[in-house]
């Protein structure tokens, strides 16, 4: 077949979604399919490994703040028309795209794409997403069209369908396992003779939890002498986190600041407890599942994302959002019992195999397939504005 896979979000920047889709489309080349990535790129190459996949690169991008975050899209009216042009000239097979909704490269593709066309939905949030609230009576007066639809979790798919509905298949993100799960090399600053604690995600943006993981790192730094924070992750901390480690004294937070794809994998797998103290808005939890893949217990706040993929007393301890003492009183009891470390370790590696992009791929195939066969492609349609 002859996939597009389109992405709203610049591919100069990493993020979930452009690493989803990059991830999607090597293993969719290497069974023989005809794959081009379409998405804005700020800059010559992409910030993501997308193997020798087709980039067909869209321009420049604007930042906006969206679930507590930036995105980074395109508002150009050109660009879109090359889109429109390029897509009636194709005649793709499948026209994939991402987050259908997000203005205006995907909305333009959802509208316009003449072949048959899946949308997957990444996007979660607890509360009013304000940008699906603005184009809700758009969007359901046909402004845009999906012949298939995919959320990449149970509560990605009843979020979408609050302002979009209708039939959603829920297919997972994936995940390259082995690269988490082969030993790798051990970061220097993991030391054999500690007990380390390890954070994973921007450490400027509050929602990543990271004032929790300082505030329950201080609860116990006096108790146990050899236990160590390590902050994994690009950005600055947030005023708050500062103000925890100002008032509470944790000069000895070993912030790592953002490392390479290679890298990553010898956090994980050399941590002694991985912790995820973010505060919602998570989708699907990436971080649990490559944390699984390295055999690591987890101590995760219990948000809709997290649930998804992880049960609490199985991979991992579970704790109220926002709660820094409930995460001191889990990484304690993880502490003092470490044959309960290892078997989170060993049931999360079982667990994770439902995330091996063969697996994924193959859901994602049979769905295009699916799609295909059961779906007219209608002329696009569009009521107004």
């Amino acid at each position: 077949m002859r996939i597009a896979q389109v992405s709203p979000y610049d591919f100069a920047h990493s993020g979930g979604v452009q690493r989803h889709i990059a991830s999607l489309s090597r293993e969719l080349k290497s069974r023989g399919h005809e794959v081009s990535i379409l998405a804005p790129c700020t800059r010559n190459e992409p910030a993501v490994d997308i193997g020798d996949v087709d980039l067909r690169t869209f321009g420049r991008s604007v930042p906006i703040p969206s679930a507590g975050s930036i995105a980074r899209i395109s508002f150009s009216v050109w660009h879109e028309w090359r889109l429109k042009t390029m897509l009636d000239d194709e005649q793709f097979d499948i026209v994939h795209i991402h987050e259908p909704l997000m203005p205006m490269f995907a909305l333009t593709a959802s509208r316009f794409s003449p072949s048959p066309t899946i949308g997957t939905f990444h996007a979660y949030n607890e509360g009013r997403g304000k940008g699906y609230m603005f184009w809700k009576k758009v969007l359901n007066r046909g402004a845009i069209r999906l012949n298939g639809r995919i959320a990449v979790s149970e509560p990605a798919k009843h979020f979408a369908n609050r302002y979009f509905k209708g039939d959603y298949r829920v297919i997972p993100n994936g995940l390259d396992v082995d690269k988490f799960s082969a030993p790798g090399p051990i970061p220097s600053v993991l030391k054999d003779d500690a007990m380390n604690l390890v954070f994973v995600g921007r450490v400027n943006e509050p929602r990543k939890g990271l004032r929790y993981a300082l505030g329950a790192y201080s609860l116990l730094k006096w108790e146990y002498p050899n236990l160590r924070l390590i902050v994994v992750g690009a950005g600055v901390p947030d005023r708050e986190s500062y103000r925890i480690m100002g008032e509470r004294s944790l000069d000895d937070v070993v912030f790592v600041g953002p490392v390479s794809e290679a890298e990553l994998p010898g956090y994980y797998q050399n941590a002694d407890i991985f912790l995820a103290p973010n505060t919602g808005k998570e989708s699907f939890g990436f971080i649990i599942i490559e944390a699984m893949s390295a055999s690591t217990p987890i101590i995760a706040s219990d948000i809709p994302g997290f649930a998804s993929v992880m049960t609490h007393g199985r991979e991992g301890l579970m704790v109220p959002p926002k709660d820094e003492a409930a995460i001191a009183d889990a990484i304690k009891l993880l502490i003092e019992k470490p044959a309960l470390r290892t078997q989170f370790g060993v049931d999360g590696r079982a667990a994770v195999e439902r995330y091996r992009w063969g697996r994924v791929a193959d859901e994602v195939l049979d769905f295009y397939e699916e799609v295909r066969e059961t779906q007219p492609v209608p002329p696009a349609q569009f009521k107004g504005w």
